[in-house]
């Protein structure tokens, strides 16, 4: 079911103060896991020790992936000082059964535990921790956050796909192309896609939200919609275009809404997928953030990335750096956003910058 609203959601949930900041990256270390303690009840001050080494975070723990930013102000917004990702699949075979597997279960509460240990040593004080479409979905996903909560100490929210929507906006806003009128900001999750029509109109600050769509189709869910054998090409290309129509179907409306008389309508990607496709136009040996945050690609290179991308066996996209074994399986659904932009209605030869991890940005 394609979720989508006219206007827009412009006030739904807690705003973090992340939202509309450059960020610059620190470093972090692995842990091992431990719980979070508890909050202090007191919210009187705290000592000036205390105060120098205060820490906000932001946890996303999507359909595929869980993702941890912890940052410290500074004096022209904020400083990355640790961050965790890591592919749990915690939506594999949700399509089918409805639930969130054991499996899945216990490999996102590891990865969540490792967050918990960072958090703690971070001296967090602020954390906002959401979770999206696989938790909506399942019919487990309440038993599943509390667990959560029992053994990490990490609080989940299930959030909506209008608020997804909008905490898309506000992470990445910042890095939109300077210039008036509407912008479309995407964000190719797991198990969703989110559309975001903006008019920023040259203002301060979050721009405003025109339209919006959500689309039950990410990575996962549109990969597992087409079973089909990865060694055999026209198989693979067969599926390949399935998955293409079932992404211009969703978006189709959306599309008919957009202006058609603007020819210079700004494209902001966020989110692994955008930056896994940056990563191999770059030719990276490995994901590096700096590189990537505020990169622009000609959307003509993209699609050539993605014609290459459901022509090759899974074999060879194991090969390829920045994708490997845990993605290599998926990556061919990442295509069907680029290849057929133009016949769906969606922009075809624009520049587009991406946003990186910077949903995370506004989750505090």
């Amino acid at each position: 079911m394609v979720q989508q609203s006219r206007p827009s959601p412009q006030s739904s949930g807690p705003t973090g103060g992340f939202s509309g900041k450059r960020v610059r990256s620190g470093q972090g270390n692995g842990s091992k896991a431990a719980a979070i303690p508890p909050p202090s009840p007191s919210r009187g001050s705290a000592p000036h020790g205390v105060r120098e080494r205060r820490s906000y975070a932001a946890i996303d723990l999507g359909t595929n992936n869980c993702r941890l930013l912890i940052a410290k102000p500074s004096a022209d917004g904020f400083i990355v000082v640790d961050a965790f990702s890591r592919i749990v699949r915690l939506g594999e075979g949700l399509a089918s059964t409805g639930r969130i597997s054991d499996a899945a279960i216990d490999r996102a509460i590891a990865a969540l535990s490792v967050c918990a240990d960072k958090l703690r040593r971070r001296h967090v004080t602020l954390a906002r921790s959401v979770a999206t479409e696989a938790c909506r979905r399942a019919s487990n996903g309440t038993d599943f956050i509390q667990r959560v909560y029992r053994e990490t100490g990490i609080a989940l929210d299930i959030i909506s796909a209008q608020e997804e929507a909008r905490l898309a906006v506000l992470g990445c806003h910042a890095l939109l192309e300077p210039g008036n009128g509407p912008a479309l900001i995407f964000d190719i999750g797991g198990g969703s896609t989110e559309l975001v029509l903006v008019d920023s109109n040259g203002s301060a600050g979050a721009p405003r939200i025109v339209d919006w769509v959500s689309a039950p189709w990410g990575v996962v869910s549109l990969t597992e919609s087409e079973a089909f054998d990865h060694g055999d090409r026209d198989e693979r290309l067969a599926a390949y275009g399935r998955m293409r129509a079932r992404v211009s179907e969703a978006f189709a409306p959306l599309a008919r809404r957009l202006p058609q008389e603007l020819d210079d309508i700004r494209l902001l990607g966020t989110s692994g997928t955008v930056t896994t496709l940056a990563s191999l136009h770059l030719n990276l040996p490995r994901y590096d953030r700096q590189a990537i945050d505020g990169l622009i690609v000609p959307c003509q290179s993209m699609r050539a990335i993605s014609e290459r991308l459901s022509t090759m066996a899974l074999a060879e996209r194991q090969k390829l750096p920045c994708i490997g074994t845990e993605r290599a399986d998926l990556v061919v659904a990442a295509a069907p956003y680029w290849k057929r932009s133009s016949t769906s209605g969606l922009p075809s030869g624009w520049a587009w910058p991406i946003g990186g991890f910077a949903k995370a940005y506004c989750a505090g």
